[in-house]
C-alpha cells in the first residue's frame, strides 16, 4: 500500500460517502441469481450442442524456404551467387502474393480435382428451388455461366492461407476442408505447382536470354575484328612496336642511352678523381700510398729492388764509409729507383687523366644521342596517344563479346541441362491431420459460458446501480461512533451505534485519551498493511507535494517495539525514511549534523542495511544537540526529505524538552510514542506532552502481542482533520 492509499484511508469520512454498499449489490446478487445461471447453463448447452453439430473443417500445412538454387556447380566459369539480401521482407511477401495469385491458383485446382466436388463447386448437382429463384428474379448468375475453375475459384481462396513465418524466409501453406486427406493433397500440390511456376518462369527467361544473345554476338565479333585491325595497322605505319616489359622501342631506346650516359658520367667523374689523389700524393711524397700505383707490377718490382739496395747499403755500412766506393755505387742505384718510382707514378696519374678524357668524349656522344632519342620520342607521342585510344576501343568491344559469350553459355546451360531450379524448396509436406481445425470444442464452450456468466452479472450489477439500490447510506447524525477494536458482524463491517454504558466509557476514554488527542495504533510487522492504513487515519493531510511528517518518541523502554521497527514495517509498502535523533551515534559515521554543516550531502548521510528497504540517517559526529540547534536548517532539509519519500519520521527521546522538539513538532502532522504496552505511564505521560506541541494527532504505537488488552477498553475515533 502506497502513501496515496493512507491519504485516502486518512480521508475515509469524506470518501465513504463515493464508496458503493457492497453488501446490497451481493444481496441482490444473490437474489437475482436465478437470472445468472439459468442464461450461463443455456450457453454451456447450447454451445456444447453446436460444436458437435457443425461438421468439422481439417487444415494440411506445407511449408517452403526460399532460398536461392541456381545450379553453379553444374554450370563452367560460375562462382557461387550471393544471397545475401536476396530475400528481404518484401521479397518474402512478394513470394506470398504469386503462391495466391489466380493462374496458379487454376493450375492447382485442376491437379487437385476440385471441380465437381460438391464442398468447393457451387455448380456440383441439382440447384435448389431457392437458388432457382434466385437465377430467375436476377439476384444471382447461374454456374454453368462460368467456367468450372471460376465457379472454384471463390471457395478456395476461402479456405487457402499463405503468410510468411516470422522472422525467417519461410512461408507456410495452410488449406482447410472437411475432408482430411484432401486438405493436405491440396497444401502439397500447390506447393508444388509454386516450384514448377518458378522453374518454368527461370526457363523462359533463360531461354529469351540466350535468343537475345545469339542474334547479338555474331555482329559484336566482327566489331572486334575490325577494332583489332585498325590498331595493327597504326601501330606498323608509324613504327610503334612494343619491346620488353610492354613499352615503345622509341622508349626503350632512350632508357638505354639514359643509362649509358650515366655510367659515361661516373667513369669520367672516378678517373678525375683518381687522378687528382694521385698527384696529391706526389706532391706530398706518399706516392706508394695509392692504391693504383701501389698495386702496378713494376712499381712493386722497383720497390722490392729499392729494399733489397737498401739492405745491401746497411749491411757494408758496418764496415764501410760513406765515402767508399761501394757505398757510392749502392747509393747511385737506390737513387735511380726511387726516380723510377716517380715516373712509374707519373705514368699511373697520365692514364688516368686519359680515361677521364676518353670517359668525357663517351659522355658528350652520349649525350647527344640522348637528345636526338628524346625528340624522336616526343614525336612519337601523338602516335602512342592515337594508338592507345584504338586499343581501347579495341579492348572494350572484346570484354563486352567475352561477357555476352559466358553469358550465352550460361543461358544455354539452364535452359538444356534443367540448371534453373525453383528460388524455393519444400521442407515439410503436408500429413492428413487428426485434430479438428475447426471448431475447437473446449475453447469455444468455455468461452461462450463465461461470457455469459460475465454479462448476465454485469447486466444485474448494472440495474442495480441505476436503481440507486447498490449507493451508500447517507452518515448518520449521531456523532462520533463507538468501536470495539476486534468485533465485525459476518459481512466485515463494524456495528455503529451508540453502545452501551455510554456516560462510563465516555469518561474512560477522556481519561485515557486525554480528552480525545491520544488514539492508538497497533504495530503488527506481518500486517504492513494495517500499519500503514492506521498510521494515515491519524495523521493530518500534509501540504501539496509534500509526504507526511510524524514526530516519534522512544518510549516503550527495554524489550518493546522502536521507532525503527515501526519505519521498517511502513518501509515494506512505501519509501519510507527514518531520522534518528533519539540517541548520539558513537560509530562516528557522517550524519544529520554534518548535513546541516555542509560537511555532506544527503547520498553521504543516507545509509540502508543489507536486506532492508528502510533508509535511515543517523545524528552524525556533532550530536544531536548540534541538530536540535540549528532550527531554521532543520526545516530545510526536512522539507526536502519530504518531496522526495513517502513517509518521514523523525525519532526523539521521549525525555526531551519541548523547547527542543519544537522545531520539528510544528512541521509534523501527528504524533506518535512507542509505548510497547498497555499501561505504561511514561508513555501516556510522553504522549500528553506532544500532543501540547504537535497539531495533530497523537498516537500510542502497542505492540501487537500486548494490544488486545488495550483493544478491550473503547476509544472514540476521531474525524480526520482538513488538509
Amino acid at each position: 500500500m502506497t502513501a496515496e492509499a493512507g491519504t485516502e484511508a486518512r480521508g475515509g469520512g469524506e470518501g465513504r460517502g463515493d464508496m458503493l454498499d457492497l453488501s446490497a449489490l451481493w444481496a441482490a446478487i444473490k437474489r437475482r441469481k436465478a437470472w445468472i445461471v439459468v442464461p450461463t447453463l443455456a450457453a454451456l448447452g447450447l454451445s456444447f450442442l453446436a460444436v458437435n453439430v457443425v461438421t468439422p473443417r481439417y487444415t494440411g500445412e506445407a511449408r517452403l524456404l526460399l532460398e536461392s538454387r541456381s545450379g553453379f556447380y553444374a554450370l563452367p566459369g560460375q562462382s557461387a551467387p550471393d544471397t545475401s539480401g536476396q530475400f528481404d521482407a518484401e521479397a518474402v511477401q512478394s513470394q506470398v502474393q504469386v503462391i495466391m495469385s489466380r493462374d496458379l491458383a487454376r493450375e492447382a485446382i485442376k491437379r487437385i480435382g476440385l471441380v465437381g466436388n460438391p464442398e468447393f463447386d457451387s455448380g456440383a448437382g441439382a440447384l435448389g428451388a431457392l437458388r432457382k429463384v434466385a437465377v430467375m428474379i436476377g439476384l444471382g448468375t447461374h454456374p454453368a455461366d462460368r467456367s468450372p475453375e471460376e465457379r472454384v475459384l471463390e471457395k478456395y481462396f476461402d479456405r487457402l492461407l499463405v503468410y510468411p513465418v516470422a522472422r525467417s524466409r519461410i512461408v507456410a501453406i495452410e488449406f482447410t476442408s472437411q475432408d482430411r486427406a484432401l486438405a493436405a493433397k491440396a497444401a502439397n500440390v500447390i506447393a508444388e505447382t509454386y516450384l514448377e511456376f518458378q522453374e518454368a518462369a527461370k526457363q523462359d527467361n533463360a531461354r529469351s536470354a540466350s535468343a537475345w544473345l545469339s542474334t547479338t554476338i555474331e555482329p559484336l565479333r566482327k566489331r572486334v575484328a575490325e577494332a583489332d585491325a585498325r590498331v595493327e595497322t597504326f601501330r606498323a605505319k608509324h613504327g610503334l612496336f612494343a619491346g620488353p616489359n610492354n613499352t615503345s622501342i622509341t622508349s626503350q631506346q632512350l632508357a638505354d642511352l639514359s643509362t649509358q650516359l650515366s655510367a659515361a658520367r661516373s667513369q669520367q667523374a672516378e678517373a678525375q678523381a683518381k687522378a687528382g689523389l694521385i698527384r696529391d700524393a706526389i706532391k706530398r711524397g706518399r706516392t706508394f700510398e695509392i692504391p693504383d700505383v701501389a698495386n702496378n707490377e713494376l712499381v712493386r718490382r722497383l720497390i722490392e729492388q729499392r729494399v733489397t739496395l737498401r739492405a745491401q747499403i746497411a749491411a757494408e755500412s758496418r764496415s764501410l764509409l760513406p765515402g767508399h766506393p761501394r757505398i757510392k755505387e749502392l747509393n747511385a742505384q737506390l737513387g735511380d729507383l726511387e726516380g723510377q718510382l716517380r715516373a712509374a707514378a707519373e705514368r699511373a696519374v697520365r692514364t688516368l687523366e686519359n680515361e677521364a678524357k676518353i670517359a668525357g668524349q663517351r659522355v658528350e656522344s652520349f649525350q647527344a644521342a640522348l637528345d636526338g632519342q628524346k625528340k624522336s620520342v616526343a614525336s612519337a607521342n601523338d602516335n602512342e596517344v592515337q594508338l592507345r585510344a584504338l586499343e581501347l576501343d579495341a579492348r572494350t568491344l572484346r570484354e563486352q563479346l567475352e561477357q555476352y559469350m559466358q553469358r550465352y553459355r550460361e543461358a544455354a546451360a539452364r535452359d538444356t541441362l534443367n540448371g534453373a531450379p525453383a528460388d524455393a524448396r519444400i521442407i515439410s509436406r503436408a500429413v492428413e491431420p487428426t485434430d479438428p481445425s475447426f471448431p475447437k470444442k473446449l475453447p469455444i464452450v468455455l468461452v461462450s459460458t463465461l461470457a455469459t456468466f460475465l454479462i448476465a452479472l454485469a447486466t444485474i450489477v448494472t440495474r442495480e446501480l441505476l436503481n440507486g439500490q447498490a449507493r451508500p447510506l447517507p452518515p448518520t447524525p449521531q456523532g462520533p461512533r463507538w468501536v470495539s477494536v476486534g468485533e465485525e458482524d459476518e459481512e466485515g463491517r463494524r456495528p455503529e451505534g451508540p453502545a452501551p454504558e455510554r456516560p462510563r466509557r465516555d469518561a474512560v476514554a477522556g481519561l485515557l485519551t486525554h480528552a480525545g488527542r491520544l488514539g492508538q495504533i497497533r504495530l503488527d510487522p506481518e500486517k504492513p498493511e494495517a500499519v500503514l492504513v492506521a498510521l494515515s487515519e491519524r495523521t493530518d493531510e500534509p501540504p501539496p507535494g509534500l509526504a507526511p511528517l510524524a514526530l516519534v518518541l522512544d518510549a516503550g523502554g527495554e524489550g518493546a517495539a522502536g521507532p525503527r521497527d515501526l519505519a521498517e514495517a511502513l518501509s515494506q509498502r512505501c519509501r519510507c525514511i527514518l531520522l534518528d535523533l533519539a540517541r548520539d551515534d558513537d560509530h562516528g559515521e557522517p550524519g544529520f549534523s554534518e548535513l546541516l554543516a555542509g560537511e555532506a550531502l544527503f547520498s553521504d548521510i543516507i545509509m540502508r542495511q543489507a536486506g532492508s528497504r528502510l533508509h535511515s540517517i543517523g545524528p552524525g559526529r556533532a550530536g544531536r544537540e548540534a541538530v536540535f540547534a540549528a532550527p531554521d536548517l532543520v526545516d530545510v532539509a526536512l522539507e526536502a526529505l519530504c518531496e522526495t519519500y513517502d513517509w518521514v519520521l523523525v525519532a526523539a527521546a521521549s525525555n526531551d524538552e519541548g523547547a527542543m522538539l519544537e522545531p520539528v513538532a510544528r512541521r509534523a502532522q501527528g504524533g506518535l510514542v512507542m509505548s510497547g504496552q498497555a499501561g505504561n505511564g511514561h508513555a501516556l505521560e510522553a504522549g500528553y506532552r506532544l500532543s501540547e506541541l504537535v497539531k495533530g494527532p497523537v498516537s500510542l504505537v502497542l505492540d501487537a502481542e500486548r494490544a488486545p488488552a488495550m483493544a478491550r477498553m473503547p476509544r472514540v475515533e476521531e474525524e480526520p482533520a482538513e488538509a
